[in-house]
């Protein structure tokens, strides 16, 4: 019993009032955005609703972290665009039952510790240029469609959205000062709701995007050819996927981790999304992963426990069956309203204070992950260069940091003590460092304070070696660790591999 209380963290201290006013408010949040995603890739706007329950409800029951909310997010949608108007919507849940698949099996074998190697520079730029693609979705609220164009609102209809929008924006800075006991983004939603009904103010709302009403999803096993063929079409759009959603997902854990000082479960939340990705594709849902705007929604409004994401997916699919006649009135402007003061708390404004602080490289990683995020709306992308740059920028700089001391002992034997990493960018100055035509006839380079970090590092060592042999002169490497020993077995006629004074590398026979 223990063990089920803390799978579903019931052993922790929950304020059940934050937790279903913050439910309730990411699901007014998360509608309109599961339903413009799944409209601009063409799929029915139920389908994205669907992803929204689906995801929510099994991310916050299994998932890696409490208060995480998933849904039918763009970031996983976008991907399969392409091949919803290459092959249909049958081949899109397919493909989004296969990436639950990759997704279970990155959490079995337990690779989601890999976002660790994402430096806070990357996080910066990531972070901020996702404030801004949140704040840009926005402005496309201010526009109308006619069906066959998209325009601009102007003249009455412009005023009352903005007077609106703006209304939202001061109920949500200002209801906190008054009252921390009702999230203020439910309040500005509800005030608005309410003053827009009560003086039958013409202004767009939740309907003007697309009926939320529908029934309770039902199996719907994909109808595509079980064959080789679908799975050579499907595959990469689901690797893409699940790489994007995992992606997209870490990263937001490691955000609320910083946010609420805890620690989450990466892995959990890998096998987590996988599965809610394979009831979506059995159940007619688009999809998703998790939502970083919607999780800042739901932390802001004091949630901090997996209650908030179950009343969040609940009230959507009571939305779908009941209630739709009632949230299609809302407003957008309320919704527009809350998401960019989202936008504005996303942003990390401290990233201002300390960038006279920060190294050059950083600064510029995290200009560019910003940019891609921005400009590509490719959340995975930007992370990934990000990564890549960073990675590089670490490399040559640990790489003009190998140094060498050298010094003859009573003996006559020529000692080379090697410090930092040897590997592929530090081969050229580490074989720079030694004087073969000088040297006496013994030579001992020590690893103590050193490694041998990859294959080009036991390349330029097996040079050295063969210089040394040519020389008539002989080699002998100490401290070296086991593990190249064995790759440099090849040269072992004139190495010798002395670790038995090494407390670090144990004896090796």
């Amino acid at each position: 019993m223990k063990a089920i209380f803390q799978l579903f963290d019931f052993e922790q201290k929950v304020n059940y009032r934050n937790e279903i006013l913050a439910g309730l408010t990411v699901a007014m949040t998360m509608m309109p955005e599961s339903l413009s995603f799944a409209i601009l890739a063409g799929f029915p706007p139920l389908a994205g609703l669907y992803a929204a329950f689906i995801m929510g409800l099994i991310t916050a029951v299994f998932g890696g972290r409490p208060g995480l909310i998933s849904g039918g997010a763009g970031a996983t949608v976008i991907v399969l665009i392409a091949l919803m108007k290459a092959q249909g919507i049958e081949y899109v849940f397919a493909a989004v039952a296969l990436a639950g698949v990759f997704q279970i099996l990155v959490g079995l074998f337990k690779l989601g510790k890999f976002i660790r190697l994402v430096p806070q520079s990357v996080m910066y730029g990531f972070v901020n240029g996702l404030a801004v693609v949140i704040f840009m979705a926005q402005i496309e609220q201010f526009k109308v469609s006619n069906g066959t164009q998209t325009s601009w609102l102007t003249g009455a209809p412009l005023w009352i959205m903005l007077g609106l929008v703006l209304l939202t924006i001061a109920i949500v800075y200002v209801f906190p000062k008054i009252s921390k006991a009702i999230p203020p983004s439910l309040v500005a939603i509800i005030v608005v709701f309410v003053l827009v009904l009560v003086f039958n103010i013409d202004t767009k709302t939740v309907k003007d995007i697309a009926s939320v009403k529908g029934g309770f999803p039902s199996f719907h096993l994909p109808l595509v050819p079980f064959n080789l063929d679908t799975l050579k079409i499907i595959f990469p759009y689901a690797l893409i996927m699940a790489g994007v959603g995992l992606t997209e997902g870490l990263l937001t854990l490691n955000l609320v981790d910083e946010i609420t000082a805890t620690k989450g479960n990466g892995n959990r939340e890998c096998l987590a999304q996988g599965a809610a990705n394979i009831t979506n594709g059995f159940f007619m849902g688009m999809g998703g992963c998790p939502m970083i705007a919607q999780t800042l929604v739901n932390l802001s409004a004091g949630a901090r426990a997996r209650l908030s994401g179950i009343v969040a997916s609940v009230t959507i699919l009571i939305i779908i069956l009941f209630g739709a006649p009632i949230i299609e009135r809302v407003p957008m402007a309320a919704l527009t309203g809350v998401m960019i003061m989202v936008a504005i708390g996303t942003f990390e404004w401290a990233s201002f204070r300390i960038i006279n602080k920060m190294p050059k490289s950083d600064i510029f990683i995290g200009i560019l992950v910003a940019a891609i995020t921005i400009y590509l709306h490719n959340l995975a992308l930007a992370v990934l260069i990000g990564v890549i740059i960073a990675a590089l920028v670490f490399a040559w700089e640990s790489a003009k940091r190998i140094r060498v001391r050298k010094y003859l002992d009573t003996e006559g034997i020529k000692y080379y003590e090697v410090y930092g990493p040897l590997f592929f960018g530090s081969v050229t100055t580490f074989i720079e460092k030694f004087e073969v035509e000088t040297d006496p006839n013994k030579v001992v380079i020590d690893f103590k304070d050193s490694r041998v970090a990859d294959m080009s590092g036991i390349e330029a060592l097996n040079k050295l070696t063969e210089r040394y042999l040519i020389a008539g002169k002989k080699l002998h490497l100490k401290h070296l660790s086991p593990d190249c020993k064995t790759l440099l077995k090849n040269a072992e006629d004139v190495i010798v591999v002395n670790i038995l004074d090494d407390p670090r590398y144990g004896v090796v026979s």
